[in-house]
């Protein structure tokens, strides 16, 4: 009886024996408890119809309004590309930048990826370089950001609804729509499923350690395959997917750091600059982040209050924090609370994206509150800088290896 295929997890690299799952079940590592893989009925087929779904609703979010306003008679509204044009105009270029690919460049290339693999199958065909579009569908999944826009429509609204007369658009239904189905199309699709239709390779039964690099296995992080490293390499290519692969991510603790100092740098501006500037009848008024969670307090509005400070404020400040206290034990070596630290990396990964709500905030009313000599909103120089604070702390955690936390256990063992 041959034995079963072999899998490393990829945040404790201990190999692990693949097993059979129920319809829906999980195979989670059981020494840092990372999923590892599930069982996903029908799962090509559902994501198939999922993504062609999620095609058409983008298509219709992005041809129409998301939102009106009306003023002592002016009416003004603005679609998603709209809002970036005007932050463009406004020359806040970088942030217009940030917006267009975290909202419509990156979920478009997630989208079309998907299509491009998913379409030949369906017709018993192999897609031309799969390889590579599965990269860039590996690539554009973390900085798609469509669930975190909705919300920032949503405080926008709110504060919105006490200025002027708010006129939902066609857009934001399908925005909200279109969140859903991305979400369920992420959650059907399979690599595993895929590549076992694309390329067969022939999987790893035997090691002679306990985990991938002691076993001088790379673990592919794309499409999840062991590959045997060549005598004395220490980088090369996924046979299957052609990613690059390492026994551990190159220079991994130096590019947190600089990613992290570069961050802390920015965090300070981003918070005491002011986030918008609004100009109107009545004067001029430059808001801050906290000033902007005061003003949805004292409206009512405290949900939201405390979400935009958990996201814009709290949520920034702990990811730094989290992965000071990551990076610094594991360069010390630290042998203490493996697991602990293991989940607080998982969680840094999630809700780092989430700190983006406060640009996307700034970028509706900057485009709808243009009444010229009534009122008009400008993003201020902190939009800038929290902007760069959020990309750079989505690079750190990036750029940090989390099987550094157990070399230090391995150490013990080897």
């Amino acid at each position: 009886m041959n034995p079963a295929p072999l899998i490393a997890c990829h945040e404790c690299d201990l190999l692990q024996r693949e097993t059979v799952l129920p319809n829906a079940g999980t195979a989670r590592c059981t020494r840092c408890g990372a999923e590892l893989y599930r069982n996903r009925p029908d799962s090509l087929n559902r994501s198939l119809a999922l993504t062609v779904g999620a095609l058409v609703l983008f298509a219709i979010a992005n041809a129409y309004p998301i939102v009106g306003l009306k003023v002592s008679g002016n009416f003004v509204q603005t679609s998603l590309g709209g809002a970036v044009d005007v932050l463009y105009r406004d020359g806040m270029w970088p942030i217009a930048g940030l917006v267009l690919v975290t909202t419509i460049l990156m979920p478009l290339l997630q989208m079309a990826s998907m299509a491009y693999l998913l379409v030949p199958l369906r017709f018993n065909r192999v897609p031309y370089r799969a390889d590579l579009v599965f990269r860039l569908l590996h690539l554009a999944a973390p900085w798609g950001m469509t669930e975190v826009l909705i919300l920032g429509v949503l405080v926008a609204l709110v504060k919105l609804a006490h200025i002027a007369g708010v006129v939902p658009g066609v857009a934001l239904w399908a925005f909200g729509a279109l969140m859903m189905a991305l979400a369920a199309s992420s959650a059907a699709f399979d690599p595993r499923a895929f590549w076992e239709r694309v390329n067969r390779a022939e999987p790893h039964t035997f090691a002679s350690a306990p985990t991938a690099a002691r076993a001088r296995l790379f673990a592919c992080h794309d499409c999840g395959l062991l590959s045997k490293a060549a005598p004395r390499a220490h980088a090369g290519r996924c046979p299957r997917c052609g990613a690059a692969l390492h026994f551990r991510k190159p220079e991994s603790i130096a590019r947190t750091w600089a990613f992290l100092i570069a961050a802390i740098t920015l965090y300070i501006p981003a918070n005491a600059l002011p986030m918008m500037d609004t100009s109107s009848l009545f004067g001029a008024q430059r808001d801050t982040i906290m000033s902007g969670v005061v003003y949805l307090w004292t409206s009512g509005a405290w949900p939201l209050a405390v979400i935009v400070f958990i996201a814009s404020v709290a949520v920034p400040m702990l990811k730094i924090m989290a992965l000071v206290f990551l990076v610094v034990t594991a360069q010390r070596r630290s042998r203490g609370m493996l697991g602990p630290r293991t989940k607080i990396y998982r969680i840094v990964e999630f809700v780092g994206r989430w700190s983006m709500l406060d640009i996307y905030v700034v970028t509706l009313l900057v485009a709808l509150v243009q009444f010229n000599a009534l009122a008009t909103i400008k993003a201020g120089p902190a939009a800038i800088a929290f902007g760069a604070v959020v990309v750079l702390t989505m690079f750190a955690a990036m750029s940090f290896d989390p099987r550094l936390i157990w070399d230090a256990n391995e150490a013990d063992h080897g």
